[in-house]
Parts: C-alpha cells; structure tokens; sequence
C-alpha cells in the first residue's frame, strides 16, 4: 500500500478524471450531462443534477472526478453533517464568486434524501438562479426523498450495479497501482472470482474486502520476506472478510439449482426452506430484482386464485425493493416470500390461459359472435353488430344468459378452479354463474 497514508484503499483508488471511471458508461459518453458539467468552465454545463444509484456504483467518485476535470469551485457537503446554515454560507459564497471573480461554483451534496424539506428548500434559490451547480447523490428514490421544485430543476441520472468485468477492472487495478498493493499480492481464480461475488456490483464492498484479504496475506506470509508477490487464497479472503464465501455462479449451475429449490419450497408451502434459499441469493450477491421478478411469477403461477392476495404482496415486495434498496430489502423479500409459502396454492388460472393459448395455436378459434361486436362506429348497426347483446347488470343476479365464446368453442372449459383457500368460493359461484350463462339455471 502506499507509503504514510491511512486512508481506505477504496478512497486512494478513487480515479481523478471521468475517463478513469469504471463502469456507468451509459452516463459517461461524448457531450453526456456529466462530460459537460466536466469541462473546462467557458463550454461547461450548469445543468444540476441528482445522481441515483445503489451503494458503491459511483455517485462520489462520479462528483469528485468532475471536481478534478473542471477549474470550477468545488464544494462538498454532506446532508448527515451539513444543516441550513451550511447551504446558505455556499450559496452567498457562490454569488459573490460569480458577481466579483466571475467565478461558477459546483456543489456536491451526498445523501440529499436525509435533508429535511426546509433545508431543500435552502437550495433552490441557488440551483435556479445558477449561482451553483448542484450534484446531488442519493441511494433512496428521488420521487418520493427529493422535494418536486429542486427535482423539476435538475436532471436525474440512474446508476447501475457495477458488472462483474467491472469490478474485476477495479480490481485488477488496486492491486498493481501504486496506490494500492503495487504488485505485493496476487489473487488466486477461485478467491477473484468471490471477492467478485462478494461485492454485488459495489465497489466499495470489493475493494474494503480485498483490503482486508490482502493486509492479511502480507501478515501471514511476513511482509517483505517473499519477491514474488503473496497469494490470496478462497479460505484467505474468507478468514479475512469473516464470512463464509457462498459458491454461487449467478450464470452458472448454482444458480438455476437455488432458484429452483427456492421455487419448489414456496409451492411446497415449506416457509423455513424458502427462506434459506432466499438468505442464499441475497448473500451471494444476486439481484435482489431478479428475485422479485420470480416471487411476482410465484404468486401468479403457484397460488393463484386461492389467495389473489399473493399477487399484490408480491407486486408490492418488488416495489418496495426498488425504492428502498438493500439490505433493507430484504425485509420486504421475506414477508412476501413467507406469505405466499404459508398461502393455500392453486395453479389453475395458469393451467387455464395455457389451455386457451394451446387452441388459439392450434387455430381452433371462430369469429367474435356478432351480438359482441362493437356498435359504435357509423354502419356498425346495419352489420347488425351488437343486436340481441344483453347488458349483464340489468340481469336480476348480474349475469345474463349469453353466449360470449365463438361458436365453435362453445361449453368449453379452461379455468376449473380448486377447492382451496379463496378458490373454493370461486368454484360454487362459477358452478352458479356457468348454469346462468348456458340457460340451464
């Protein structure tokens, strides 16, 4: 590591200029928002922006780069430390920088969720009269953590999870730079490949890890002693992160193998076994998304209409996940997993639109019936469309005697519903409703 310094290996691998930024490259091309904000002040930008992302993609490093490229003033706050007082003292420095010295001021202000909408407000007088421009980074939704004025006046910019090739760069760099290892270790494949893991698209995560891995296999082999450099092991990263590292490959084998326990275990109605599965992935560093995508199509395939709650706590988890982020996430991920294991299952609505896509493949359909074509538009009626229709809610149960499948589907059947939970009351009114359809009631 470098010589006299104590600063996180994570803070000195922080690159000074945008073209030394790994990833986010969606954000980083030619005349982007942020390239501008960079140049030199006579063609920069004084667009603000509110930078959105999860820990460790490169809301600071993003900022601080900025500062490095433009010769801009560059001011830095944090909303956990920094009150009113503080935003107003930059606010009438800024002005006077560009009344006297004709001088424009960048603002960096981290975790802008955790300012009060008072002292948001302390920035909009600034921010659009352009006596600052403002960098705002925040982990939390911006739609529902930043006030609509200061949003309306700032451009917002979404940051990823760094990829797996992207964390390899970062690390691949911090140990031959100067400023981190300088050659002094190596990883061996297998410890690479789960400190890579380890991180989940975060950075930071990876290089506090490999930092550790790393001062713990110069300890151990006694630094100084050896000219090749020290190897870091699988069981070394994991004694040096105190963590059991999970094989775990969300491309490979091991993935699709979780999942599909994961799957089996909530259908299999076992809540305990579903939620070490779920403890798997989110420790393995898999995309808490991806996960609330296949408990959304749990809860319609596997519960169904035995609970049609399942569904909107399903859809409501996966919500959840993306305003709030993880770990706290995770909460949200195991209540819904937990409700639709304990929840009464029928996959016969599933079952019933296969049925029906099964005929229309085949071609087995018939033309709309001609009482239930639309009679709206000019000469619809001279067709005699929608004569004899009749509208259900003037029936005396709600359901008029009408056939609404075309002729030559008529009396077939593609949802059956089951006899438990909700789909139980289900059947005996669609036993009711099916005889009312077909006149026999």
């Amino acid at each position: 590591m470098a010589g006299g310094t104590t600063a996180p290996l994570a803070v000195r691998m922080r690159p000074t200029s945008l073209d030394d930024v790994v990833g986010q490259r969606h954000l980083l091309g030619p005349g982007s928002p942020l390239r501008r904000l960079a140049a030199p002040s006579e063609g920069a930008s004084g667009q603000s922006v509110i930078l959105w992302g999860p820990p460790g993609t490169g809301k600071t490093t993003l900022a601080q780069s900025i500062a490095h490229s433009s010769d801009r003033r560059f001011v830095e706050l944090s909303a956990v430390t920094a009150g009113v007082k503080d935003v107003r003292q930059v606010m009438e420095a800024a002005l006077n920088d560009r009344d006297l010295f004709q001088r424009s001021t960048v603002l960096f202000l981290d975790e802008i969720h955790r300012f009060t909408k008072a002292q948001q407000d302390a920035l909009l007088p600034g921010v659009e009269q352009g006596w600052v421009t403002l960098i705002a980074a925040t982990t939390e939704n911006p739609s529902f953590s930043v006030i609509s004025p200061l949003l309306s006046r700032s451009l917002l910019l979404t940051l990823e999870p760094l990829g797996d090739d992207d964390i390899a760069e970062l690390v691949d760099r911090a140990i031959a730079d100067p400023r981190g290892f300088d050659g002094r270790i190596a990883l061996d494949d297998e410890a690479r490949a789960q400190l890579i893991r380890l991180s989940s698209g975060d950075a930071r995560r990876a290089l506090t890890a490999l930092e550790a891995a790393g001062a713990h296999a110069l300890e151990a082999a006694g630094e100084g002693v050896a000219d090749a450099p020290t190897t870091v092991t699988a069981e070394a990263l994991a004694s040096a992160v105190d963590r059991a590292l999970l094989r775990y490959d969300r491309q490979g084998d091991e993935h699709y193998d979780v999942i599909s326990a994961f799957i089996k275990s909530v259908r299999g109605s076992d809540p305990d076994a579903a939620l070490h599965w779920l403890a798997r992935m989110i420790e393995a560093g898999e995309d808490p998304r991806f996960i609330a995508r296949r408990i959304i199509v749990l809860a319609a395939e596997d519960i169904g209409m035995a609970d049609p709650q399942g569904l909107v706590v399903a859809t409501a988890a996966a919500q959840a996940v993306q305003m709030i982020g993880m770990p706290e996430g995770r909460i949200p991920l195991a209540e819904a997993v937990v409700y639709l294991a304990t929840a009464p299952k029928s996959n016969r609505s599933y079952l019933g639109i296969d049925r029906a896509i099964a005929d229309v493949r085949s071609g087995d359909i018939g033309r709309v019936p001609t009482h239930l074509r639309d009679a709206h538009y000019p000469g619809a009626k001279r067709l005699g469309h929608g004569k004899g229709y009749r509208y259900a809610h003037d029936a005396p149960a709600g359901v008029a005697t009408q056939q609404h499948l075309p002729d030559p589907l008529v009396g077939r059947r593609y949802y059956e519903p089951g006899a438990h939970g909700y789909e139980r009351d289900v059947a005996a009114r669609l036993e009711r409703i099916r005889r009312i359809l077909s006149g026999d009631a």
